[in-house]
């Protein structure tokens, strides 16, 4: 049986299970891995620790500290690129922003300087971009769009930008508005600085719950439409393109390595959230402050990691490697080990000369 099916209310006591052991053995891991937190004070938070899911089906868990609020920050960077394709499509949205991994962190002044356009929306270029492209006639009136968006994503009608917070980032935005001027300079940004800033901020100040997240990664997960309200968020013909970014791009400058070794769409914020989506099955969040060198949280790598080793939800594992909810599996099921060097290898066929040999001389007809 494949996850994404309706899941029994056995299947559904047992993947909640699952979590509560999941997030208690890392819980235990400590915080030796841990580089920085953002901002600083988010040290005396160090200890919060929150998992949450939502199935396509509706049902939702979550575990730990999930009503612990925290700005989306990054994440939100996915929500304002939906917006954009929705209102620009397609073709045109690449024109002015593209989806390749730049290999660069999050808030680096690099370019796709062949097509002239920011690498992906997921780095502070790309991201800018994208508020500078969304439908609007003004700054308030993007927000405001960008925001009843969010609140469906999340099913929460109460979500709403963080004033302090934001007045705050603007303050100290000095490297956006950097970034900014000279996008605008080189063509890649159309509308007044000062505004198209205002609006990625934003939607980088829109506090969420652990639990909302893993609603909005549900969406996602299914097609665009909230799984437990049933209200469409955004355009389902545009859902592949967003969840293919957060593949490729979703987590900084750590993302192919991510993309192979973990393999579930996902985008982190440096608040401290990560936020995936498993298209047909489920989204996922995990919220823990300390973040490692790249400004992902370590314990959710860790959570994500054993997410796709142990309970087999990398996008390409085998359907029968999904564990969590499923019974009658090994509870912790541990990753198949690695074949020996050359054990994939065929047999050689005896029909072929040796190493050594000469090649036979060709037929005319073989010219």
């Amino acid at each position: 049986m494949s996850w994404e099916e309706t899941l029994t209310e056995q299947e559904k006591r047992r993947a909640r299970e699952q979590l509560e052991q999941l997030l208690e053995r890392q819980a235990r891991m400590g915080h030796a891995d841990v580089v920085t937190y953002y901002p600083p004070e988010a040290i005396a938070q160090r200890d919060l620790f929150a998992l949450a899911g939502t199935h396509v089906d509706g049902t939702q868990w979550a575990v730990g500290d999930c009503d612990h609020r925290f700005p989306l920050q990054s994440i939100s960077k996915v929500f304002t690129y939906a917006l954009a394709l929705e209102d620009n499509g397609r073709e045109t949205t690449l024109t002015r922003v593209g989806v390749e991994p730049s290999g660069d962190p999050f808030n680096a002044l690099e370019f796709d300087w062949n097509m002239r356009r920011p690498h992906n929306p997921m780095v502070n270029a790309g991201a800018l971009v994208a508020a500078d492209i969304l439908g609007g006639s003004d700054v308030e009136e993007k927000i405001g769009r960008l925001l009843e968006r969010m609140r469906i994503y999340a099913g929460n009608p109460d979500l709403d930008v963080d004033e302090e917070l934001l007045d705050s980032m603007m303050a100290e935005a000095d490297r956006n508005l950097g970034i900014s001027y000279y996008m605008r300079s080189l063509g890649m940004l159309v509308g007044e600085v000062d505004e198209i800033l205002r609006v990625y901020l934003a939607a980088c100040s829109v506090h969420v719950s652990t639990a909302e997240l893993s609603e909005m990664g549900a969406t996602l997960a299914n097609g665009g439409v909230n799984p437990r309200t049933g209200e469409r968020a955004m355009p389902r013909t545009y859902v592949r393109d967003v969840i293919g970014v957060m593949f490729t791009c979703g987590m900084y400058d750590a993302a192919g390595q991510w993309a192979n070794d973990v393999g579930i769409p996902a985008k982190s914020g440096v608040s401290g959230g990560i936020m995936a989506a498993i298209p047909n099955q489920v989204g996922l969040s995990v919220f823990s402050p300390g973040l490692d060198m790249h400004g992902n949280s370590v314990r959710g790598i860790n959570v994500f990691r054993e997410l796709s080793d142990r309970f087999g939800l990398h996008i390409f594992a085998d359907p029968e490697e999904t564990q969590l909810g499923r019974l009658g599996g090994r509870v912790w099921p541990e990753p198949a080990p690695e074949p020996e060097p050359g054990a994939l290898d065929p047999e050689p066929r005896e029909d072929l000369p040796d190493a050594g040999s000469p090649p036979p001389a060709l037929e005319s007809s073989q010219a």
